[in-house]
């Protein structure tokens, strides 16, 4: 397995396993069904849970991450619960995305420097496929102030460049059509590191 570098902080946290729960991000369990059948890739997608959620649904699933150590707890469970799910280790900014042939990527609190989530965000628009579906749920600027007052247990970066905004998100994504794109404060209840009142922006857009 490829074992890219600058993994360690997360490799260290999945140590602990589940450390975001086992269930999907209510956001994709929610506007799951809007992607077409077929082939999912999912972003940054550590232990899995959001990718095993779309294999139980029928969907073929890739998961891409750059910690070895989430992607073998995510393979663990999917032999478990008897899912074929297709994990690769590397790191997002130089995976080479493909060219039209996702019907549906999907992006769960993964926070990057803004450049380099514009470039990632320009492969995504190339890699669907046509009528295919982007979701992202990410946390937005407010999430520094509610994460200082919760000590950290509501989740977020700490670096304020790696947070997003919708109008930041709708530049980014030109090229796609946004269905459903808004900013609200919502309850987080994801494991350990996912508590509490938390600042989001949700997306959901397709390619025509």
């Amino acid at each position: 397995m490829d074992k890219p570098k600058g993994a360690e902080f997360w490799n260290q946290r999945y140590q602990e396993r589940d450390i975001f729960g086992l269930a999907p991000n209510d956001f994709i369990k929610e506007m799951a069904g809007h992607i077409p059948k077929g082939r999912v890739l999912c972003l940054a997608e550590g232990e899995g849970r959001n990718a095993l959620y779309l294999a139980s649904l029928g969907y073929k699933v890739t998961a891409v991450d750059f910690s070895w150590v989430g992607l073998e707890h995510a393979q663990t469970l999917a032999q478990s619960r008897k899912l074929n799910l297709t994990t690769i280790c590397q790191d997002l900014t130089t995976f080479d995305l493909g060219e039209a042939q996702w019907q549906g990527i999907i992006s769960v609190f993964f926070h990057i420097p803004s450049p380099e989530r514009h470039l990632i965000h320009q492969k995504v628009i190339r890699a669907l496929a046509p009528q295919g579906v982007f979701l992202l749920e990410a946390f937005r600027p407010d999430q520094m102030e509610l994460r200082e007052a919760a000590s950290g247990r509501t989740g977020g970066p700490s670096q304020l460049d790696r947070f997003a905004n919708l109008a930041n998100l709708q530049e980014e994504l030109k090229g796609l059509d946004i269905l459903l794109g808004q900013e609200c404060n919502r309850q987080l209840d994801e494991g350990r590191y996912h508590q509490g009142l938390s600042a989001v922006v949700q997306v959901m857009a397709k390619k025509t």
